[in-house]
């Protein structure tokens, strides 16, 4: 997560699933199941909802939700 711009973090806060199971729910509360769906039929989506589904992911996969309820606090 090198290089993370803080816009990103925001993003990852406020924005929602466009399309799929999830379609409607806010990225940071996707399931680490979907993400890692993804990633086995694949890979993330191209693009800036890549960035954003691949930066939950890695939040996730490392145990640092913390960061997830300390940007909800700040966003939501």
């Amino acid at each position: 997560m090198e290089g993370l711009r803080p816009e990103i973090l925001k993003e990852i806060v406020t924005t929602k699933m466009p399309f799929g199971k999830y379609e409607g729910r806010i990225l940071c509360d996707l399931p680490i199941s979907y993400l890692e769906w993804f990633i086995a039929k694949g890979g993330f989506p191209k693009g800036k909802l890549g960035v954003l589904l691949s930066t939950v992911y890695e939040i996730k996969m490392n145990g640092l939700e913390e960061i997830i309820f300390e940007l909800k606090k700040q966003f939501l």
